[in-house]
């Protein structure tokens, strides 16, 4: 049978085209994740290089703060600094012994001030635990029961001495004897506190001014009037006051 190239049938066929077309759309989807994974290297290689930059900024940074710290510290001299640290050191030492120092000078005019004459001590044992503990235990002899009586209200009112305790009281030929314990006030006797108060009181004193005395200058001017009428035996004329000269009042002139 010849062929003609007429088609038999008009019933459409299948064709390849659908085919392309989804070959074609899977195709860009694949394009896309590409182009996506592609961004996403190159952030992550930027950011990476942003991170490495920053670290190498940060440490130049810390190493110039540090080199200006040094030149900071060489400026203000250690060595100096080293020195007046080791003197506060030890003037904060100093100042810790002489706030527990005890004046004991200060406990004996006490006891001197407050013995009666009728009253005296063989004995004396100070016991100082700490600076904060004081006490005192004395053997000693009274002429009589009523002197015992009165030294101890006088050492209750002493301020150093307080708390006095007489026990062991026996008459015997030379007097009646006692033992006396008692409690030593520690800031009574503190050094730093008298040297304080010592001092205050002097700046006080020093700072009062002398209120209603006349001046020199006119102490030596009436002693030198007092000596010259004694010397010639007339009383000293009193202060003359120039009389007061009143201005003349003028009338007004008249008008015609």
């Amino acid at each position: 049978m010849v062929e003609t190239g007429i088609p038999t049938s008009f019933i459409p066929h299948e064709t390849a085209a659908p085919t392309s077309a989804r070959r074609r759309d899977g195709g860009g989807l694949n394009e896309l994740l590409l182009l996506c994974a592609i961004v996403l290297f190159v952030a992550s290689a930027a950011l990476a290089v942003g991170v490495f930059l920053y670290g190498q900024f940060l440490a130049a940074e810390s190493a110039s703060k540090l080199e200006q710290l040094e030149r900071a510290k060489a400026a203000f001299q250690p060595a100096l600094i080293q020195q007046l640290t080791r003197l506060d050191d030890r003037m904060h030492a100093a100042d810790r012994v002489l706030g527990a120092h005890i004046a004991p000078s200060q406990f004996f005019r006490a006891l001197e001030q407050a013995t009666l004459q009728t009253v005296s001590f063989q004995t004396l044992d100070f016991q100082v635990p700490d600076s904060q503990h004081l006490s005192i235990k004395m053997a000693g002899t009274a002429q009589s029961v009523n002197s015992i009586a009165l030294q101890a209200d006088l050492f209750s009112k002493n301020g150093v001495i307080t708390s006095p305790i007489f026990s062991n009281i026996a008459r015997q030929a030379d007097g009646v004897h006692f033992n006396l314990a008692a409690v030593v006030n520690p800031a009574a006797i503190n050094y730093s506190a008298l040297v304080n108060g010592a001092l205050s009181a002097g700046d006080t004193e020093s700072e009062v001014p002398a209120q209603g005395a006349p001046s020199t200058g006119a102490q030596f001017g009436e002693r030198q009037n007092e000596t010259s009428a004694s010397s010639t035996g007339q009383t000293p004329p009193p202060a003359q006051t120039p009389p007061t000269q009143t201005p003349p009042v003028q009338a007004p002139a008249s008008q015609d």
